[in-house]
């Protein structure tokens, strides 16, 4: 398993080659994980954007980013509970299903979840949070 977990900010930021890019590239090469939810969130912005989420998907298996850096895993059943109890405790930062299903899995695997998203910042959530920028 990897060295972190990464939300669909993070993958955002180096994808499109953002602030924070560098910091989620570092991880990519020590290997990172994110849950298969957080993955439809990245491939949704990418379909608003109007470019083709499975191209995107089929190229970065082919580059070897997805599958060897990345490695995409599905939620479990107890991830529903981690995520259901994160809901009152992050609901006045904002956070969305999709963050919490990060929170989730970074609890479950040990790792720490790397973020752009600074309302993350300060929050009390039992798992070690890494802003990217």
């Amino acid at each position: 398993m990897g060295s972190s977990v990464l939300d669909a900010s993070a993958a955002l930021a180096y994808l499109r080659d953002e602030e924070g890019a560098e910091r989620v590239t570092e991880a990519l090469g020590d290997g990172a994980v994110m849950s298969a939810a957080n993955w439809a969130e990245v491939l949704s912005k990418v379909a608003d954007l109007g470019e083709d989420p499975e191209a995107l998907e089929a190229r970065l298996v082919a580059e070897g980013l997805i599958g060897s850096a990345l490695e995409i895993v599905p939620l479990e059943p107890r991830d529903a509970a981690t995520i259901a109890r994160l809901r009152p405790v992050t609901r006045a930062a904002g956070l969305s299903l999709g963050d919490r299903a990060c929170l989730a899995l970074a609890a479950r695997l040990g790792l720490p979840a790397l973020t752009a998203d600074r309302a993350w910042a300060g929050l009390d959530l039992g798992t070690e949070v890494e802003p990217i920028r």
